[in-house]
């Protein structure tokens, strides 16, 4: 796991605070990242680390933030497929299914 994202989920422990936490745990076809990659969503909405930045980042933090809202871990599923990734700008042409989990 990246320092930086490591550091920031010690802090919200001591601190008691909550984020969510978002895991690829799972891709298919072309993706900007693999599973393992990992990025930490705060209620405010900054972030640490990455899963591949552009549309389906976005995505994700907006999913993110709803879970937060909910309080509740979840898995989605991020289409980046020839068609929709087009239409969007995206390079790549793949599925991610992340976990989002609150922390």
């Amino acid at each position: 796991m990246e320092r930086e994202l490591l550091q920031q989920i010690c802090q919200l422990i001591e601190q008691k605070e909550r984020a969510a936490l978002v895991t690829i745990v799972e891709t298919r076809g072309s993706t900007p990242r693999k599973a393992g990659s990992r990025m930490l969503i705060m209620p405010d909405g900054r972030s640490f680390g990455t899963i591949g930045g552009g549309c389906g980042e976005a995505e994700v933090r907006r999913e993110a933030l709803n879970a937060l809202d909910e309080n509740l871990s979840t898995l989605y599923t991020v289409t980046m497929l020839n068609e929709v990734a087009a239409d969007e700008g995206m390079v790549c042409g793949g599925i991610m299914e992340v976990f989002i989990q609150i922390i």
